[in-house]
């Protein structure tokens, strides 16, 4: 039988990441995979949850399962995180998942059990999990335009002109904020126009929420996701919280199914259940209570947006750093989409072919289309890269 199984394609991320692994080179510099890291290079346990985990030793009495959706308070500490009261909770249906990946999964099953016929929209680029994901479940992708190489900014009306093909039921996946890989985002007023859209087609959003406080702010990015929430008649919601409570190895998510008609709640609530037991029965627990404790409370969680918030200002000031630089060596401001990019990644939209010469040449990692993890960097390596991107004739 496993002979029959057929070869799949190495993930590309993974396989630069032992590409790195293997280099002997003593000054190389990784900016491919997708995790904050500090000024030291270590991706630090975060000091609220350290503290968080202490009291969760000393608490916690047993091991048992919790529920299929997972544990009610984290969905609930979750839903007031993302949407704050821009949807009444009546309106949600929650359940943990095992990180974002997880979310996303299962929100696309969801719509293929709902709409076999749906269409996924999908970024040009995106995340390449979500194209991977949606081909191993056989869903039809449909391309929408996004990254403008040239300008390194969203090329929104072709954006728009593109999503004005979405018919009723067809599926709409965004990024709620630092989108990956580009960095490039929709302000509010566009934001507004992409929900005019959505309204007038019928289509249906699907917002993944990878990054929420790593960008403009914990609130600021959320607030294109309350927008839509509260706007469209239905939607879904994939957030993660491996990125923002540093959590990453502990698979913590949770998928939101929104409608304003609050009489679907307990049939996409049920929904949601049935999809986590076919999956994986109950969730992972460890990440999400920890999390529910943080937002829980008050000093726990003023010492996590306060280490928030310095990662946020540490990207920004990095990505102004690096702005800087390009522009002293190369006389030139056509870098400055950088330091305007919000998130852990840019693109700097060049080829393939260079990035293989930053690596080769100069030992620099990063994903073949030219995407760069920000927070790789550090004061020391930003001089570093700037002088390579411009040696190479980026």
């Amino acid at each position: 039988m496993f002979s029959n199984l057929k070869t799949h394609p190495a993930d590309k991320i993974l396989a630069l990441m032992q590409l790195y692994k293997d280099d002997p080179r003593p000054n190389k510099i990784d900016l491919g995979v997708g995790v904050y890291k500090d000024a030291t290079g270590l991706t630090p346990v975060m000091r609220a949850v350290k503290a968080a985990e202490k009291q969760l030793w000393e608490q916690e009495t047993t091991k048992t399962y919790v529920a299929l959706a997972g544990d009610p308070g984290f969905a609930d500490a979750m839903v007031d995180m993302v949407l704050a009261g821009a949807v009444a909770r009546e309106n949600v249906a929650a359940a943990a998942t095992p990180g974002g990946t997880g979310a996303c999964r299962q929100a696309f099953e969801m719509v293929k059990m709902a709409n076999p016929d749906a269409r996924i929209f999908v970024s040009n680029p995106t995340w390449p999990n979500h194209l991977s994901i949606l081909k191993h479940l056989n869903m039809p992708v449909v391309e929408y335009r996004y990254f403008d190489a040239e300008s390194r900014g969203v090329d929104f009306e072709g954006m728009l002109a593109d999503l004005q093909q979405v018919k009723a039921g067809d599926v709409v996946l965004l990024h709620g904020c630092c989108h990956n890989p580009t960095g490039a985002n929709l302000n509010l007023t566009q934001w507004q126009a992409v929900v005019d859209v959505l309204l007038k087609t019928g289509g249906v959003p699907m917002i993944d929420l990878a990054y929420q406080g790593f960008g403009d702010g914990l609130d600021e990015d959320a607030a294109a996701t309350r927008l839509v929430a509260s706007s469209v008649p239905e939607c879904l919601i994939a957030a993660s919280c491996s990125k923002n409570f540093g959590i990453y190895r502990e698979r913590t998510g949770i998928l939101m199914a929104v409608a304003q008609d609050k009489g679907l709640r307990t049939l996409t609530q049920g929904t949601l259940n049935y999809l986590n037991r076919q999956n994986y029965s109950f969730p992972p627990d460890h990440g999400a209570r920890l999390v529910t404790m943080i937002l829980n409370d008050p000093k726990l969680r003023t010492e996590w947006a306060t280490e928030l918030e310095e990662v946020r200002l540490s990207m920004l000031n990095l990505r102004q750093q690096m702005a800087d630089e390009l522009q002293r060596l190369s006389g030139s401001d056509r870098f400055g989409f950088i330091a305007q990019h919000r998130g852990m990644f840019s693109r700097l939209g060049t080829t393939p072919e260079m990035v293989e010469r930053l690596r080769a040449e100069h030992a620099i990692y990063m994903v073949g289309d030219s995407r760069l993890n920000i927070a790789g960097l550090n004061s020391t390596t930003v001089p570093i890269l700037a002088k390579a991107i411009v040696d190479t004739g980026i």
